[in-house]
């Protein structure tokens, strides 16, 4: 009879049992667990399937832990940004030779070649930065300006 309540005072309780595995898993950033009856339940979110197994297997090798229930989700990661378009060169043409004559940017020609946008002309030295921005805006592989500042 001595025995058996020995066996059950020796049996690791709950919130030691808890304070154990959420040590073990301090490796695993955004992860924590809760037991009840020996049963470990982790909760949390991770990077990836590995992060969550790791997990997992540390809660495990704690001694006393009579199962584990693996709660853990796994972040999707987000969508990589979509490679930036190079417009083909007959719209970039149009865009830009449209977008001078909006401006009144008269004295610039514009050519296109493989993405590439070349500026000739005359153009005043103080629309000079503007006229770069909106070559630039237009997402050209390169802007070559040849102006002539008056």
């Amino acid at each position: 009879m001595f025995t058996g309540v020995c066996l059950f005072a020796c049996k690791p309780n709950d919130s030691k049992l808890q304070q154990a595995v959420n040590e073990k898993l301090t490796t695993t950033p955004g992860v924590s667990a809760t037991v009840q009856d020996g049963v470990v339940t982790l909760s949390g979110e991770v990077t990836d399937e590995t992060a969550k197994q790791t997990a997992e297997d540390a809660a495990k090798n704690v001694k006393g832990v009579k199962s584990v229930v693996n709660n853990i989700n796994v972040k999707v990661p987000p969508p990589p940004p979509p490679p930036v378009a190079i417009n083909p060169d007959d719209i970039l043409k149009k865009t830009l030779d449209s977008a001078f004559a909006a401006a009144g940017y008269t004295g610039v020609t514009v050519t296109v070649a493989n993405g590439e946008v070349t500026l000739d002309g005359t153009a005043r030295k103080a629309d000079l930065r503007k006229i770069m921005q909106v070559a630039q805006e237009t997402k050209p592989k390169k802007v070559k300006n040849n102006l002539k500042l008056q």
